[in-house]
């Protein structure tokens, strides 16, 4: 099992930048897989981007493509989410997720491959 923490959000304006981080604690966090989502009030939980195992590959949602970078860094147990030019669409709730698996550059982009969640980081983008 693993525990997920994620720290970083804020209010910033839009055209701003924020980094946020994802703590895990628990099993070795090089067997899973990672991916960040986000829940915008009044909306459904929405893929942002994924992370294999390696950190090799990556994935994103095309909303985001081009702004945000998703990495890791398993000998600090920690990946992270660099936001830049934001925009106010992208205000939401942001969450990681974390999956096992034996595959070093599997991705994973839906909502039900993840076993694990972390509470959430409030965003806002201000206009």
């Amino acid at each position: 099992q693993v525990q997920l923490v994620e720290s970083g959000g804020g209010l910033v304006q839009a055209g701003g930048s924020l980094r946020l981080s994802c703590a895990a604690s628990g099993r070795t966090f090089s067997s899973y897989a990672m991916g960040w989502f986000r829940q915008a009030p009044g909306k459904e939980r929405e893929f942002v981007a994924a992370i294999s195992r390696s950190g090799v590959t990556t994935d994103y949602a095309d909303s985001v493509k081009g702004r945000f970078t998703i990495s890791r860094d398993n000998a600090k147990n920690t990946m992270y989410l660099q936001m830049n030019s934001l925009k106010p669409e992208d205000t939401a709730v942001y969450c990681c997720a974390a999956v096992g698996t034996t595959g070093w550059i599997t991705l994973y982009g839906k909502i039900s491959d993840y076993d694990y969640w972390g509470q959430g980081t409030q965003v806002t983008v201000s206009s």
